[in-house]
């Protein structure tokens, strides 16, 4: 088993893989950018090393520093979580030269794997059907609306190198086809380093059910089930659940079936994730797949009791898989809130800065992934996730009962948040009867009303019962917790951060 790993990443997925690496006694190293200075992953870890300003492009997305840090660490593998360079080819390219680790698919699987065009092509090979769409790249507007004509309005435009929405684009005609192409491009570009396009058919009203696989480096390949991920804002996921809720067992074995297609004819390894759309007439059309650890992988594990990124790591360490797939039970429904710091009654405006108090809920059947503490500060320069609240139930009636009081439960005072909106969200008649798709979610926001969670009144009772003087509490718990952070951060113990000469 390794003995130490550096984890290439930040905020809630970093803590949540140094938490395996305990469970497994291997020791972590972090990198952090200086805004992160003081985030729990920086705390939690062996050591942590400064790499550079919050841009990402200077910090978290700088390979050589990244690299540098964990030879001189002398960590044996490198985790990259999700986001940043976790699909990054040249990442694991230069993994693998320094002699790491990469854990994840090797550096040719990303490779063959990452152009989303040509991951078509290695569907269409293995019979798994795709949504019609471009027979080849798009590097201009007149090739893009001559495509476009061809597969019929509306379309998508795509990017064919990375996802999460970024470079994505509806458009009905073809005037609008051409006022979109550049943005896209230039969207692409800047998200990925790529601007090559691709376009498929747009599909009315389609449910996006992925399926979560785990290969060992001999073939072997199981699945943990699907996840219905259809409830999205602008592309980006909002709310996920397992199981996906109207899929009757016929429907639920043919995507399962699909799903292990893909992963033997691209001999993938390690943990990912087969996304496909359902169309409204309920066929099934491949669209990627992504390879890393996925945002909403607690709700797999909270069904079948697997520890996904303690089999990444596994797998990773040359052992291979532990169990067969008669070996998994799947138990229940579980489902899963992305709680971001986003004003809902204001558009969705970013709400970053620092987040005063923080309350997480608890009780029978929650489970909360997050960084965040008293005091923490959500930066500009990235993701403005603060929690995962998720919810285990016995039926899916269950789960969401649990989730609604959880939610009720959870405080966050500083920073507007999304809670308003999974709170109307599992209100909402659709949603309850499982009988909703991809476009639900835009089409009924601009109907709904939010609230903030907490009145003026109650946000300022709360700093009273914090810091009044006879109450017994004494300093805020922010102030606490401040005092805590830094006492730990100067101190001599193995985990101060430390610092590299010379990045």
């Amino acid at each position: 088993m390794f003995r130490r790993i550096l984890i290439a990443n930040r905020g809630e997925i970093a803590v949540r893989i140094i938490r395996t690496c305990r469970k497994l006694g291997i020791k972590t190293v972090a990198v952090y950018s200086e805004p992160d200075l003081e985030s729990q992953h920086v705390v939690y870890a062996d050591e942590a090393y400064n790499i550079g300003p919050g841009q990402p492009s200077e910090s978290y997305l700088n390979i050589p520093k990244i690299v540098k840090v964990a030879k001189a660490s002398r960590a044996e593998a490198v985790h990259p979580g999700y986001g940043f360079l976790a699909e990054n080819p040249q990442f694991a390219r230069e993994c693998e030269a320094a002699g790491l680790v990469f854990i994840g698919p090797r550096s040719k699987i990303l490779a063959s794997t990452a152009n989303k065009f040509g991951s078509r092509e290695t569907s269409a090979r293995a019979g798994v059907p795709t949504i019609p769409g471009s027979k080849r790249q798009l590097e201009t507007a007149d090739e893009a609306e001559n495509e476009a004509r061809r597969v019929g309005f509306p379309v998508l435009i795509k990017a064919s190198f990375g996802g999460g929405g970024r470079g994505m684009r509806i458009v009905k005609t073809a005037s609008e086809l051409r006022r979109s192409f550049d943005l896209a491009a230039s969207e692409a570009k800047g998200a990925f380093g790529r601007s090559e396009l691709y376009l498929e058919k747009h599909l009315n009203n389609p449910r996006h059910i992925e399926v979560q696989v785990i290969a060992g480096q001999r073939g072997q390949v199981v699945h943990l089930g699907e996840r219905e991920c259809s409830l999205q804002r602008r592309h980006q996921k909002i709310l996920e659940e397992t199981p996906a809720p109207r899929l009757d067992s016929t429907s639920r074995k043919k995507l399962i079936s699909l799903a292990l297609k893909i992963a033997k004819a691209t001999k993938y390894e390690n943990a990912g994730t087969v996304e496909f759309v359902q169309s409204a007439g309920g066929e099934f059309y491949y669209l990627e797949i992504n390879k890393r650890i996925q945002v909403e992988h607690l709700i797999t594990e909270m069904v079948t009791g697997v520890d996904i990124v303690e089999q990444q790591i596994r797998i990773a360490d040359g052992e291979g898989l532990g169990f067969s797939q008669e070996e998994i039970e799947f138990n229940g429904a579980a489902m899963n809130c992305r709680i971001n710091a986003e004003d809902p009654s204001k558009g969705f405006a970013p709400s970053p800065g620092r987040v005063e108090e923080f309350v997480p809920p608890g009780g029978p059947g929650i489970r909360v992934d997050t960084a965040m503490i008293d005091g923490a500060v959500i930066p500009e320069y990235y993701d403005s996730l603060i929690a995962k609240i998720a919810s285990h139930g016995r039926t899916r009636e269950e789960a969401i009962q649990r989730l609604k009081g959880a939610l009720s439960e959870t405080i966050v005072i500083g920073v507007e948040t999304t809670i308003p909106l999974h709170q109307a969200l599992l209100e909402d008649k659709s949603f309850v009867r499982g009988d909703y798709h991809t476009q639900l979610l835009d089409n009924k926001i601009s109907t709904w009303s939010f609230k903030p969670q907490l009145s003026e009144e109650e946000v300022a009772m709360l700093h009273l019962t914090a810091n009044y003087p006879f109450s017994g509490i004494g300093k805020s718990r922010l102030e606490r917790t401040q005092t805590r952070w830094r006492n730990t951060l100067q101190t001599e113990s193995p985990r101060q951060p430390l610092f590299v000469e010379g990045l």
